[in-house]
C-alpha cells in the first residue's frame, strides 16, 4: 500500500484539522489556568498548621495523580452526573468541553501543586521571616517577596507540564470532543486512509508543541532578563526572581 500524498495534504489542510487544533489549544489553556489555580491553593495548605487541611490536600494530590486520565474524564462523564443526581443536565454532563475541562483541571492541579511546593521548598525561609520583620503582612509577603522568586523557579517546569497537558488532551475524545483526535478519527472513518490521517495530525501536534516550545523559551529568558536588570538597580529591598 503507497502512502498517498494528496489525502495526506488535504487532510492536513482540513477545517475539521483546523478547528480541532483550536479546541485542542482552548482545552489546553483553560484548562491549565484552573488547575494552575488549584494547584497553588493545595500547595499552600500543604503545610498548613491544622492536620486534617494537610490531609485533604495530600489526599487530593495522591488520589488524581494515582488514576490515569483517561479514568478521570470517563468516570466525570459517564458516572459523576449518576453518583450526583444534582449534575445530571448540567453542562458537566450536556457540554463534553466543559466536561473535559472539568477532569484535566483537575488531574493537571495534583500535578501543578507538586510543581509549586517543590518551588515554595526551594526558597530560603528566612527572607519570609524578614519580611515578617519588617511588619509585611503574610499576603504582602508572599506577593512582594516569595511569588517573585517562586515565578522564576516554576516556569521551567510548568512550561514542560503546559505541554505534557497539550497532548493528553487527545485523551478528551473519549467525552466526545472534537479536538484533534477526534475530528482525525471522523476523517478516518469515512476516507480509511489511516497512514495520511495520523500523519497529518502527528504533524499537527508537532507544530503546536514547537510553537509553545519557542514561547516557553522566551518566557524565561525574559523573566531572567527581567530579574537581573531588576537587581541591578538596586530598587527593592528583596530580589525579585533569579536566587544565587
Amino acid at each position: 500500500m503507497q502512502f498517498d500524498t494528496q489525502a495526506f495534504l488535504t487532510t492536513l489542510t482540513s477545517t475539521s484539522l483546523i478547528q480541532g487544533a483550536a479546541m485542542t489549544i482552548a482545552l489546553t489553556i483553560v484548562s491549565f489556568v484552573f488547575g494552575l489555580a488549584i494547584g497553588l491553593g493545595v500547595a499552600l495548605v500543604r503545610d498548613h498548621r491544622w492536620r486534617w487541611v494537610r490531609v485533604l490536600a495530600w489526599t487530593y494530590v495522591w488520589v488524581f495523580r494515582a488514576i490515569p486520565t483517561l479514568v478521570q474524564l470517563l468516570f466525570v462523564w459517564n458516572a459523576l452526573p449518576m453518583l450526583v443526581p444534582a449534575l445530571k443536565g448540567t453542562p458537566l454532563q450536556t457540554n463534553p468541553f466543559v466536561a473535559a475541562v472539568f477532569a484535566l483541571a483537575l488531574n493537571e492541579g495534583a500535578y501543578a501543586a507538586e510543581i509549586v511546593r517543590g518551588g515554595l521548598l526551594s526558597l530560603d525561609d528566612g527572607q519570609k521571616q524578614a519580611a515578617r520583620a519588617l511588619g509585611l503582612s503574610p499576603f504582602a509577603t508572599f506577593r512582594r517577596v516569595i511569588a517573585p522568586q517562586l515565578l522564576r523557579v516554576i516556569t521551567p517546569p510548568m512550561s514542560n507540564d503546559f505541554i505534557t497537558l497539550l497532548k493528553i488532551t487527545s485523551l478528551a475524545y473519549v467525552v466526545s470532543t472534537r479536538e484533534l483526535l477526534q475530528n482525525t478519527q471522523i476523517i478516518v472513518s469515512n476516507t480509511f486512509k489511516f497512514p495520511e490521517a495520523y500523519a497529518a495530525v502527528a504533524i499537527w501536534y508537532l507544530v503546536l508543541v514547537s510553537i509553545f516550545m519557542v514561547i516557553q523559551s522566551q518566557i524565561e529568558k525574559r523573566f531572567v532578563w527581567t530579574s537581573r536588570k531588576t537587581a541591578t538597580a538596586g530598587q527593592p529591598r528583596f530580589r525579585t526572581g533569579v536566587m544565587r
